[in-house]
């Protein structure tokens, strides 16, 4: 891998696009999008089924043409650089097809000889864990196993910077965390990332920063720690009252010590605190006066899926 050191630290970009626009007749995919990532980070994408983020994805990858903006990839533009840019990327795409009929081994084979810098296929085979597969067909592959291998098909290149368009969709938990352990290992050898999501838990594990999309904009970006504190708290409390009761006017939930917001779900609400051990007693002093009793209480450390609600009015994966 040719990324230095210096350039983690310095934060030079690696993926670069300003006003990118993408129309398909009269859809407008991506819509004037601005997006910068930096060598050495990873970078999360985030937001519902047709927000742009796969779009955009393609576009960066050298998938798709762009219909206006400006587009650069460690340094080059497409266009005019494919094929040394090419030998410089690692893809995996949001639905990858392998040929069910070919080994492991042999499909490592076929897309190590793409590229002219290359790690060996025992040293891909350990990467991905999958060493006791090599002589295993495609088809045989168990989901968590499909998924890793395309990983390695990726990273077989050496590449420098590894585009993922939700790598762990479907996959069982233990598999996921294989996954994030693997891309975590790319990350300290100075492996830039760029991924989309559904998981939150994902990005915040793995993201340095992140993007939310919605309608083929940035409608919010900065490190998940960032994101959460714009919330202006810490917490969230949930309930929801007993059926045929009414919950506490919005005006007491608001003057609650410590909540910075209320909002509602369908019979459920929820509060966004500071203080949830002020909060909480003077929330059940209010339901036990309004004759409202719960039916439903909880609490929990707010998290980026409380951002994605706060901003676009939706949960990530209902939207």
């Amino acid at each position: 891998m040719t990324v230095t050191a210096d350039e983690v630290r310095t934060g030079a970009v690696a993926l670069r696009c300003a006003g990118l626009v993408k129309r398909y007749a009269d859809v407008v995919a991506v819509n004037g999008l601005d997006l910068e990532v930096r060598t050495g980070e990873c970078f999360g994408l985030l937001g519902p089924n047709g927000a742009g983020k796969t779009t955009t994805i393609e576009i960066l990858e050298g998938l798709t043409r762009h219909d206006a903006g400006d587009v650069e990839v460690l340094g080059h533009r497409w266009g005019r650089h494919d094929n040394a840019l090419r030998q410089r990327l690692g893809i995996q795409l949001q639905e990858t097809q392998l040929n069910d009929k070919l080994s492991v081994e042999e499909t490592l084979r076929l897309f190590r000889a793409f590229y002219t810098r290359t790690r060996s296929i025992d040293e891909v085979l350990g990467i991905v864990e999958l060493e006791s597969k090599r002589t295993a067909w495609v088809g045989k592959l168990s989901g968590g196993q499909k998924q890793r291998l395309a990983i390695g098909c990726a990273l077989v290149g050496r590449p420098e910077v590894l585009f993922l368009d939700e790598p762990t969709t479907g996959l069982d938990p233990q598999s996921r965390r294989q996954l994030w352990t693997l891309l975590q290992s790319f990350r300290r050898e100075g492996g830039t990332i760029l991924l989309t999501t559904h998981y939150m838990d994902e990005a915040q594990i793995l993201c340095d920063r992140v993007a939310v999309v919605d309608q083929g904009r940035v409608i919010a970006l900065g490190t998940p720690r960032e994101l959460i504190a714009s919330l202006g708290a810490e917490h969230v409390i949930e309930f929801a009252v007993a059926e045929g009761r009414q919950p506490p006017p919005l005006e007491t939930l608001q003057g609650l010590p410590g909540v910075t917001d209320v909002r509602t779900e369908g019979q459920r609400v929820l509060l966004s605190a500071s203080e949830v051990h002020l909060a909480v007693p003077r929330l059940l002093a209010a339901l036990e006066a309004g004759g409202s009793p719960l039916s439903l209480l909880t609490t929990h450390s707010a998290t980026l899926e409380d951002v994605f609600v706060k901003l676009t009015g939706r949960h990530l994966r209902d939207a």
